[in-house]
């Protein structure tokens, strides 16, 4: 994996504790969203950490670009911001994941484990910013992704699932098919809600009422 922000001390503490986890490599670490962006494509990492606030180039600008060169590579927000205002365009950029910098290490940990399984990562207090701002009206319903095809059964089983925080794997063995079947399943509602990630799905799923959020 791969760490771009413009604080020395935050990308070092980063990969101190990151590297303790043996199934976690950090193999580069760039200053700002234009490095992170010519680093994510020289070295194609399994998952890049990225600060929202940065010269040159900032977080979701270098999201965009990241998702747009190197899809493979998924990307982990991690910041202190935590607004709605900030939250949705780094989830639409692309990121698989948000989280604030007090986060615990090893909830950074795991959540660097579970977007690297394809799963969505986000910080309990970004989860129930999210889901107050779409109950209450705080997002505009073109913002909060509503419109689109509706799901079948078999579908909403699956949002269902992944609002559980399950990986794609866990979510086949759970409706007993296979893990390429439930990667057709994710590529249909995305195409049908007109999304472009998990994480966008269960934003557009507490919208619509399909999943709630305790």
């Amino acid at each position: 994996m791969a760490i771009v922000d413009d604080d020395k001390l935050v990308r070092r503490a980063l990969t101190v504790f990151l590297e303790d986890a043996d199934d976690i490599d950090v193999v580069g670490e760039a200053i700002d969203g234009v490095d992170g962006v010519a680093l994510v494509q020289e070295l194609r990492p399994d998952v890049v950490l990225l600060d929202m606030q940065m010269p040159r180039m900032g977080g979701v600008e270098a999201a965009a670009e990241m998702a747009a060169r190197t899809p493979t590579t998924r990307v982990l927000a991690i910041t202190t911001f935590g607004t709605i205002e900030r939250i949705l365009p780094m989830l639409r950029a692309g990121a698989a994941g948000y989280l604030l910098k007090d986060a615990e290490p090893e909830a950074i940990i795991e959540a660097v484990r579970l977007v690297h399984a394809g799963a969505a990562a986000l910080s309990p207090t970004i989860t129930a910013r999210l889901i107050e701002s779409a109950q209450d009206g705080q997002v505009k319903p073109s913002e909060e992704l509503v419109g689109g095809q509706q799901l079948s059964e078999r579908e909403k089983e699956i949002v269902t699932h992944l609002a559980l925080g399950l990986s794609n794997a866990e979510i086949a063995r759970a409706i007993h098919v296979s893990e390429s079947t439930v990667k057709t399943h994710l590529s249909n509602i995305m195409t049908k809600w007109e999304v472009n990630n998990r994480v966008q799905i269960l934003i557009r799923a507490a919208r619509s009422g399909l999943v709630r959020f305790h």
